[in-house]
């Protein structure tokens, strides 16, 4: 198991209640994700990559209890916190351990969405996800990626930093739950937006956009060319 996944399976208990306090705009950011997916068709199929313990696809499946869900993570640990989550929900699940980075599950799928996970690979493995996720997507599919952003220079790095820190510390965080919290950040290759922007239109993707923005955390979605199809 790789650093990176013991890290998170270690986490994996903790891991939901700490959401709202790490994540500050928690429901404004998951709001603008979902907002996204609105168009789905019914019937069908959604890729989830670095699903963890199913947190942003199970917020669409409690909408959407229609959609056939993939999830895919590379911490066992968090997998299992998602089956319990789907099974709570009663909508069904497949749940792949692997990473997706390199063993991307086969589509077709008419979404790919992920949250707060392809911040952490390179540049190649961000450029070889991307591109795999648009490979599997149907004509007329989406893209989400709910995503960690970096500042433009040191210094508005630091500043989100800070402001982050601040808010999540308001919102209840403790110094281990801070503590956890960057340890796991240690392994974060983050980028700007701009940057996810770039990366995203390298990839082949469509309409482009970043739909949402606060602090260190920013919405972003992108599309194949064609209509989806009829269900």
């Amino acid at each position: 198991m790789s650093t990176l996944a013991a890290l998170f399976d270690r986490a994996a208990t903790a891991y939901d209640a700490e959401r709202r306090a790490l994540v500050p705009c928690f429901d404004a950011f998951y709001g603008a994700a979902l907002g996204e997916l609105q168009g789905i068709p019914r019937g069908a199929r959604v890729l989830d990559l670095g699903a963890g313990t199913g947190l942003f696809a199970g917020l669409l499946a409690a909408a959407r209890p229609d959609l056939r869900f993939t999830l895919c993570d590379i911490a066992p640990a968090m997998l299992d916190a998602a089956r319990a989550r789907f099974g709570a929900l009663g909508v069904g699940a497949e749940f792949v351990t692997a990473d997706y980075a390199r063993a991307m599950p086969q589509g077709p799928f008419g979404a790919v969405i992920s949250a707060l996970s392809i911040h952490h690979l390179d540049e190649a493995g961000k450029r070889a996800t991307l591109a795999a996720a648009r490979a599997r997507l149907v004509p007329g599919g989406v893209f989400v990626n709910a995503e960690q952003v970096a500042g433009q220079s040191p210094e508005a790095e630091a500043a989100l930093d800070r402001d982050w820190e601040a808010r999540a510390r308001a919102l209840g965080a403790t110094a281990a739950t801070i503590a956890a919290a960057r340890a796991r950040m240690a392994h974060d290759r983050c980028v700007s937006a701009a940057a996810n922007l770039t990366l995203m239109r390298d990839a082949g993707f469509d309409a482009v956009r970043e739909v949402f923005r606060d602090g260190r955390f920013s919405v972003f979605s992108g599309r194949t060319a064609g209509a989806p199809p009829r269900t």
